[in-house]
């Protein structure tokens, strides 16, 4: 029997997805095998808290480290832990390095609480830890031994990042990525090669540079596991390459160079991986992003051939990693699948961990649709567009319309689960992803087009997919919405200040206001990003003033809410409190939160429940219920 869905306003809908349900999800962020070749450990974000869990093989998980939460300190994180030989090494939130032995055991710290770190790597033979340091200056290389009986030591020093290092099977080389301000990691890097020599602590000797510089982006060194082979990814033209090293002749050859798809994403943090090899050294799998939506392949090493692996409908893969036994580990969502952890045994996929309950039906899941539009200048724009999406109502007309600016602004939003999506979604709202220029996945080009341009062509890209929407009968004129996080709050802000009344009401999630202070405050990893998004000063004090929404408030006429956290050292919490204080001058309709504990990114299980029902709060008074 078929029921007959029930007539009710846009916006409006009795949704199974509650803020509730949505504050208690777990993100998933990291897998490894340990070379035992059954043991999985991966990595969950717990409201505040990030956990690893080990399970063997049909075996229920195991918390491994229940009084000490990990999280990779390094910039915006990332590179959390690594295992070896039934040994996890994993960074602790309070900038150590934990070991924690698998089975009856506890974490102890190896290193002193002093800096941050990331990305721990263990020797083959288990004595040593070659790892990411930060004291928020100065970035090195850093080794310490994996019994922490030893103060840690200098390893390799003298450029301004360091990412990705990586040990060789034989233990006599050591791979990394590095480069230098006012790079980012997506613009220039450098692939470098060191012998590894013993004299007490582990030393570097005949340190070379393989690949890169600063305009060739070099990603993921790995060495094949038989040792022979040195591989990476690179930029190559509009789109990307896999490349192979030879390490006997140093020959490099490019194994594969897809047209129309990515290999990399931006290393926003430490540790992203898109390929592994497979134990045999002979297959390598990788994932490919084509405008968002991913895939798997796999390469073999001596013919080249590339071929697709069936993924069970997932659109959305990351850190892959293969077992010594042959199975490949990754982290898999769609849009109507919250992220798993699942494994690939050569033939079939199983569900090793879950990021939820997973008891809403997919009905009340909007899949995403991509979008192109054309700019005012004749560019074309992308974007991934989400209808409302529910079972048991309906309503005539169009809907209202939710605007997504992603931050970065050099990332991308990608078909997966989205929690604040489908929230929405299935409430009645519409919802459109802005892949605007400057985004990746759409190539290089493309993703240089917002270069001394920010907080010019991202608003342009805004308003004409808003206009699009309405053009196409998919949005409703009068009830469109812009939300945006970070430099997608920095877009909110400007769009309503120069596009009065295209939106009814905007929502700023720790917004860039002031683009002349944030030069000053923010962490060392984007000291100088502004450099290329927008220019140097003082030449490009112009464009600077032009472009901080903070001179320009008074103008904006929208309802804004602004929510931001009083930990942030990426966006301070003073760049949000510059914009409410105009608004109040102004008497403009706002509503500001101030979350506490809370950095660049809400984490805690009650911030997001008060975020979420506050959101669908003011969107009701501001939007819906509006004049």
């Amino acid at each position: 029997m078929i029921s007959k869905k029930q007539q009710k306003a846009y916006g409006l809908w009795s949704s199974p997805i509650s803020a509730r349900m949505l504050s208690q999800g777990i993100r998933l962020t990291e897998v490894f095998w340990d070379s035992d070749g059954k043991t999985l450990v991966w990595y969950e974000g717990r409201s505040a808290n990030g956990v690893l869990v080990a399970a063997g093989q049909g075996e229920p998980g195991i918390d491994l480290n229940v009084e000490i939460s990990s999280r990779g300190g390094v910039g915006y994180g990332g590179g959390e832990f690594g295992i070896r030989d039934g040994v996890v090494i994993f960074c602790g939130k309070d900038g150590r390095l934990y070991r924690r032995p698998l089975g009856f055991a506890q974490p102890h710290p190896i290193t002193p609480a002093f800096g941050s770190v990331a990305a721990p790597q263990i020797s083959p033979d288990g004595e040593w830890v070659v790892y990411v340091y930060s004291d928020g200056n100065l970035d090195v290389l850093a080794v310490v031994d994996a019994q922490g009986k030893h103060w840690p030591q200098k390893l390799v020093s003298g450029a301004d990042f360091y990412m990705q290092p990586v040990w060789h099977p034989g233990g006599k080389q050591l791979a990394w990525v590095e480069w230098n301000h006012p790079q980012m990691p997506w613009d220039g890097t450098r692939l470098m090669l060191a012998d590894v020599r013993m004299e007490g602590m582990p030393k570097v000797e005949n340190v070379r540079l393989i690949a890169g510089d600063t305009d060739t982006v070099i990603f993921q060194p790995e060495f094949s596991p038989d040792g022979k082979w040195l591989s990476y990814i690179t930029s190559a033209g509009e789109w990307d390459a896999f490349v192979l090293v030879d390490l006997q002749s140093g020959e490099k050859r490019r194994l594969l160079n897809p047209q129309g798809a990515h290999l990399y994403e931006p290393a926003w943090v430490q540790g992203v991986r898109t390929y592994a090899w497979n134990a045999d050294s002979q297959k390598i799998y990788i994932i490919q992003n084509e405008a968002g939506f991913n895939s798997l392949w796999q390469m073999d090493v001596l013919s080249g051939a590339v071929t697709g692996i069936a993924v069970d409908g997932y659109t959305n893969l990351k850190q892959p990693v293969v077992s010594s036994s042959g199975e490949l580990a990754l982290i898999a969502t769609s849009a109507q699948v919250t992220p798993r952890v699942v494994v690939w045994n050569g033939d079939t996929w199983r569900v090793a961990a879950r990021s939820s309950a997973e008891d809403i039906a997919p009905e009340y899941l909007s899949k995403p649709q991509p979008v192109e539009w054309q700019a005012a200048d004749g560019v074309t724009v992308y974007g991934l567009y989400y209808s409302p999406a529910n079972p048991d109502f309906a309503a005539d007309g169009q809907p209202p319309v939710i605007l997504h600016i992603h931050g970065g602004p050099t990332s991308q939003a990608t078909a997966k689960y989205g929690a604040e999506i489908s929230y929405f979604t299935s409430r009645g709202y519409g919802w459109l992803a802005v892949n605007y220029r400057g985004s990746t996945g759409y190539g290089h080009s493309y993703k240089k087009m917002l270069r001394q341009r920010w907080g010019d062509v991202d608003v342009e890209d805004a308003v004409s997919g808003a206009r699009a929407l309405v053009s196409r009968g998919l949005a409703n004129e009068k009830q469109m919405i812009i939300l945006g996080g970070s430099a997608g709050g920095y877009t909110v802000l400007n769009s309503l200040i120069r596009y009065p009344r295209v939106f009814k009401a905007g929502v700023c999630l720790y917004g860039v206001a002031n683009l002349f202070t944030i030069d000053q405050d923010s962490h060392k990893f984007e000291a100088f990003y502004n450099v290329s998004l927008v220019g140097s000063l003082p030449e490009a004090a112009g464009r600077y003033h032009a472009w901080s929404p903070v001179f320009h408030a008074e103008h904006i006429r929208d309802a804004l809410a602004i929510f931001q956290g009083d930990e942030d050292n990426v966006v301070p919490p003073s760049q949000s409190e510059e914009i409410v204080a105009k608004l109040r001058q102004a008497g403009i309709a706002h509503l500001y939160q101030l979350y506490t504990g809370e950095g660049h990114g809400f984490r805690k299980s009650e911030t997001l429940l008060d975020y979420y029902e506050r959101v669908e709060k003011f969107l009701q008074q501001n939007v819906l219920f509006a004049p």
